[in-house]
C-alpha cells in the first residue's frame, strides 16, 4: 500500500528530501494541525529492563515508510479492489515530542501533550516509540473523553503493577490502562512463552476484565473469530509491539520471543478491527533498529501502519 505523497512538483524519490512519515506534510506546530490522522514520534525508551534502542524506532520508521512513498493518488489492492489512502486522505507528521533523559515523568508528560493536541485538532493520533512505556501517556491523554477498549497485539501481557518501585516502564502499560474508568477492557492477542508478568498479574488481568489470547489460540481461531471476541461496536484503541512478530521477519526489537506472528495474521486481524469498530487511537512500538543491520523490522512496522490506516478510512469511506 503506497502512501499518498505531497504535491511538490518534483519528483519526490523515496530516496530523497526530508523523511517525514510516507513522506506526508510536516506540521510541527501543534496549534496548528488539521488532519484526518496524525502521527507523532515518542522516542523514549528509559522504560526498558533489558535492550535499550527504541528511542531510535520513530526515526528509523520514517525512513523505511518512504518506501512506499512513491506518489501514486493512493494504493490500489487488486485483493480488496478497492483503493486506500487516496488524495481525499490528509495525514501529517507532527514531529516528536520532547524528550528529556533520564526523566520518565517530563517526557511521558510531553508525549502526553502531544497526544491531547492531536485529540483537540480533531485529528486520530498515530503515535511511534519508543518503548511500551509510550502507551501510558497516550492513554491518559484520552482522560474526560469517551470510553474506549484496548486491543494489544504483542508478545508480554505488560500487566505488571510494580516492579523495582518501576510504575511507568515497559512491563506496566496494560495494568496502568487497566485501572482507567475510560478503558473498558481489554483484549490482548499474541502472548506468549515466557512473559514480563507473573502468574498473579495474569489473575489481575482477567479479573480486571482481559481477554488473553496466544498465538496459538489465534491461529486456531483465525482473524475472523478472534476479531469477534473483541465486545461489539466498541471504539477501540490499538496498541502494537513489534515483538508480537517472530523474530525471524522482526528482530530489531529489545525483547525478541520466537513463536510470534507473521506479517498477514495481524493485517487481517486488523482489517476486520477497522471495518467494524471505530479506531480512536494507535501506537507502534518497540522497534530498535540497531539490532537489525537490514532494517526490515521498520519496514514491517512502517507498512502495517499505512495499511492499517488505509483500511480505517476506507471504512470512514475516504
Amino acid at each position: 500500500m503506497t502512501a499518498n505523497s505531497y504535491e511538490t512538483g518534483r519528483l519526490n524519490l523515496p530516496f530523497t528530501g526530508i523523511a517525514s512519515f510516507g513522506k506526508f506534510p510536516i506540521v510541527t506546530d501543534w496549534a496548528a494541525l488539521d488532519a484526518h490522522a496524525v502521527i507523532l514520534g515518542a522516542p523514549f525508551d528509559g522504560g526498558t529492563q533489558y535492550r535499550p534502542g527504541a528511542r531510535f524506532g520513530p526515526r528509523a520508521l520514517r525512513e523505511a515508510s518512504t518506501l512506499f512513498s512513491f506518489g501514486h493518488a493512493g494504493a490500489y489492492d487488486h485483493e480488496d479492489d478497492a483503493v486506500y489512502l487516496g488524495p481525499g486522505v490528509r495525514i501529517v507528521d507532527a514531529g516528536d515530542a520532547d524528550i528529556i533523559h533520564t526523566d520518565t515523568a517530563q517526557s511521558h508528560a510531553n508525549i502526553r501533550a502531544g497526544v491531547e493536541a492531536i485529540l483537540g485538532a480533531g485529528g486520530l493520533p498515530v503515535t511511534i516509540g519508543g518503548d511500551h512505556s509510550v502507551n501510558i501517556p497516550c492513554i491518559e491523554a484520552y482522560e474526560g473523553r469517551a470510553p474506549f477498549h484496548i486491543v494489544q497485539i504483542d508478545a508480554h501481557l505488560d500487566f505488571v503493577d510494580v516492579r523495582h518501585g518501576v510504575t511507568r516502564g515497559h512491563g506496566n502499560p496494560m495494568r496502568r490502562a487497566a485501572e482507567k474508568s475510560w478503558v473498558t477492557g481489554l483484549t490482548q492477542i499474541g502472548i506468549r512463552n515466557v512473559s514480563s508478568t507473573a502468574r498473579d498479574g495474569y489473575d489481575a488481568a482477567r479479573a480486571m476484565g482481559s481477554d488473553i489470547l496466544s498465538v496459538r489460540q489465534m491461529r486456531a481461531l483465525g482473524p475472523a473469530a478472534t476479531a469477534a471476541r473483541v465486545p461489539a461496536a466498541a471504539p477501540l484503541y490499538l496498541t502494537i509491539d513489534i515483538d508480537a512478530f517472530c523474530p525471524s521477519i522482526a528482530p530489531g526489537t529489545g525483547t525478541p520471543s520466537h513463536g510470534g506472528f507473521l506479517y498477514y495474521e495481524v493485517l487481517e486481524l486488523l482489517q476486520i478491527l477497522a471495518r467494524d469498530h471505530e479506531i480512536v487511537g494507535i501506537d507502534l512500538v518497540e522497534v530498535a533498529p540497531d539490532y537489525d543491520p537490514g532494517g526490515v523490522t521498520a519496514i514491517l512496522a512502517a507498512q502495517l501502519l499505512l495499511n492499517l490506516l488505509g483500511f480505517i478510512f476506507h471504512a470512514r469511506g475516504l
